[in-house]
């Protein structure tokens, strides 16, 4: 009997979900479950983690892959080509202390892309940009695209003769501000505004001793952004020449080339600017002659001209 009553008892809630009441009659519904297998496929992405690149080591008889920045790093090239933070810092400047004992008679090369800094983070770089220089090692600084806030800083800090640029880039000098919220009493805000403040005057002797400007002008300068295109930056002495490309000059496949081909010599030209045409010659950029045209035929094979 127990055993009956069990029974009924699970029956009875099972059946009563299949059953409806519908104008006094009942009406039973089945229900199929199906499983389907559902695919889905992911978009190809390329490979986010450093390129590899073959490197054969002195003495050694086979190539190994290492990283592409390991690579540039042994031919004491180092890119600068991110946001600097405390980590990128510490990685910086510890690439460059490396580099120092390596050698300090040989040059060392920064390519910078900065989109911006951390006041703090910045500085270090730039002191130990300075203490190294100090010691007798060069640096060079080129700036590929953009150099905003301390990143112009430290494009300026290289050694005076080799702070370089491309035409396209572009420089910002701001003020500095907060690196981030600060929360506190009235008392120490108003000391970290303070704080601020004196760093900022700080950072107008440092651009000053980099460019030559005098300080009154600085100030006035950074009241808002001061933008630099590559030319400007010249004339404002934060960099000192400008690479320009020679679409007239070949260079034999055997040579390493940094960039493409770049010039730059004690007379410094910029684009659409030069000396004026002799009489008969054509303006540049006039139709039939390119920006860099001289009108020859020196660069290529000869042409039969009848």
């Amino acid at each position: 009997m127990r055993l009956q009553f069990l029974l009924a008892s699970l029956v009875l809630p099972l059946s009563s979900g299949f059953v409806t009441p519908n104008n006094g009659m009942t009406k039973t519904s089945k229900t199929t479950t199906t499983t389907s297998l559902s695919v889905k496929r992911m978009p190809i992405m390329m490979p986010t983690q450093e390129p590899m690149v073959p490197y054969r080591a002195p003495g050694s008889s086979y190539d190994q892959f290492i990283g592409l920045q390991s690579r540039q790093l042994r031919d004491r090239k180092l890119w600068i080509a991110r946001y600097i933070d405390e980590e990128a810092s510490n990685s910086i400047i510890s690439s460059l202390l490396y580099l120092q004992s390596e050698s300090d008679k040989e040059d060392i090369k920064l390519y910078l892309n900065i989109p911006g800094a951390n006041l703090r983070p910045a500085l270090a770089i730039y002191d130990v940009i300075s203490e190294l220089k100090a010691d007798g090692v060069k640096i060079a600084t080129t700036n590929i695209a953009l150099c905003a806030g301390m990143g112009s800083l430290i494009a300026g800090a290289g050694t005076k003769g080799m702070r370089y640029s491309l035409p396209n880039a572009r420089f910002l000098l701001q003020k500095t501000g907060m690196d981030q919220v600060f929360q506190g009493q009235a008392t120490d805000i108003a000391l970290e505004v303070r704080n601020i403040k004196k760093w900022n005057e700080l950072m107008n002797v440092e651009i000053s001793k980099v460019t030559g400007q005098s300080l009154e002008r600085i100030d006035n300068d950074l009241k808002r952004d001061f933008y630099l295109s590559s030319e400007e930056a010249v004339r404002y002495g934060l960099i000192d020449e400008v690479l320009l490309p020679m679409p007239g000059k070949r260079t034999p496949p055997s040579d390493v080339v940094d960039l493409g081909s770049f010039q730059s010599g004690s007379e410094q030209k910029y684009q659409r600017e030069g000396p004026p045409p002799a009489e008969g010659q054509q303006q540049p950029g006039a139709p039939g002659q390119g920006m860099f045209s001289n009108g020859n035929d020196d660069d290529g094979p000869k042409i039969a001209k009848g």
